[in-house]
């Protein structure tokens, strides 16, 4: 496989190539300036203007306008892709092609054929690959588990995941760009959070689902879902997901244990309570307002888990081991979301096809 022998060691800093220079990118970006054993090189922006603004608020030293210009560099090792979903499929091409190590944002594609393309890609070029669902690096969620793993609360039963906000971004109003609707790019986090928490060896087997446009004249998919997802031995994850909270973001999750309960409130109990009389400008990610009471998150990267997926990635790639999200992780959320918006329109059970991950050999 390209990149690191297992147990190699690593005589330089891993040198890292964005692709974008949005939202997602500037998360990574103010992450990484707490991450050790990394150089970014250069950012990747189609405006190149856009992109040296980013570049120059970071210490980036270099910025190029195409995918083409990054991955010919020879040092570049590892290349990190905070685009837009609809855009992965050929970015992915482009990276693979050029046999670079990289991460990909989530969800992989805009369904599970795009995610098992990327997946295929990835297999076929040897490459090592990352998948970036902050979710399970979240340091709630990882004292979660870490409970769960001592048998605090005895045998998971069931797990709940809500993430919710109304304030979407321009491109995810768009059903051909976003492959859906918040199912699909808030409702990513929340399989991935039950598949977590249920074990990696139990797969999602079936979904029966709910979604409608309840309230949103600005996007013609869902506004609001939710989802049932059985796995292979019954027990469950119930995913929720919506455009309509306008309080802000909303990420709550719920792990029901035989012998306890865990809850987890990323946003809403953050230790921070504040009355802004005035405008407070920037409060915190799809903020509901700036002014009036609110709940700020202080050190955001690390709360939503971007801190930790990173730092996690770079020192896995560096030691050339397996990390713990991958492209195959993708595929296997983005198959779930599937089956999900088959049952909102059947408005019965319906199977998760996973198929896709044997029809490519892994090297």
């Amino acid at each position: 496989m390209t990149g690191r022998a297992p147990g190699a060691p690593r005589a330089r800093p891993v040198r890292i190539a964005i692709l974008g220079a949005g939202f997602v990118a500037d998360f990574y970006l103010r992450a990484l300036q707490s991450i050790r054993g990394h150089d970014v090189v250069v950012i990747m922006a189609r405006s190149a203007e856009k992109g040296r603004a980013l570049a120059d608020r970071y210490g980036v030293p270099e910025v190029a306008t195409r995918v083409a210009e990054v991955v010919a560099r020879e040092d570049i090792d590892l290349v990190l892709v905070a685009l837009p979903h609809d855009l992965h499929v050929e970015v992915v091409r482009e990276v693979t092609a050029a046999r670079k190590a990289l991460v990909c944002t989530k969800p992989l594609g805009r369904n599970a054929q795009e995610a098992a393309e990327c997946l295929r890609m990835v297999r076929e070029a040897g490459v090592w690959h990352g998948y970036a669902e902050t979710e399970v690096f979240a340091p709630g969620l990882v004292k979660a588990k870490a409970l769960v793993d001592s048998g605090a609360i005895g045998k998971v039963l069931s797990v709940r995941a809500r993430e919710a906000h109304g304030h979407p971004h321009a491109h995810a109003r768009v059903p051909e760009r976003m492959g859906g609707g918040p199912l699909r790019g808030l409702g990513c986090h929340c399989v991935a959070i039950g598949r977590w928490f249920l074990g990696p060896d139990n797969l999602p087997r079936e979904v029966m689902a709910w979604g409608d446009r309840l309230y949103r004249d600005d996007v013609s998919s869902e506004d609001n879902a939710v989802a049932i997802v059985r796995f292979e031995d019954g027990r469950i994850t119930q995913v929720e997901a919506g455009w309509t909270h306008v309080a802000g973001l909303d990420v709550r999750n719920e792990i029901h244990g035989s012998d306890g309960w865990i809850g987890t409130d990323e946003t809403g109990s953050t230790g921070v309570n504040a009355f802004a009389g005035r405008d407070a400008g920037y409060v915190l990610e799809k903020a509901g307002a700036s002014t009036g009471w609110m709940t700020p998150v202080a050190q955001e990267p690390w709360v939503y888990g971007y801190h930790g997926e990173l730092a996690h990635f770079i020192e896995t790639f560096a030691a050339g081991a397996r990390p713990r999200q991958t492209f195959e992780d993708g595929l296997i959320d983005n198959a779930v979301i599937d089956a999900a918006y088959r049952s909102m329109a059947s408005r019965t059970w319906e199977r998760v096809d996973l198929s896709a991950l044997e029809a490519t050999p892994n090297p």
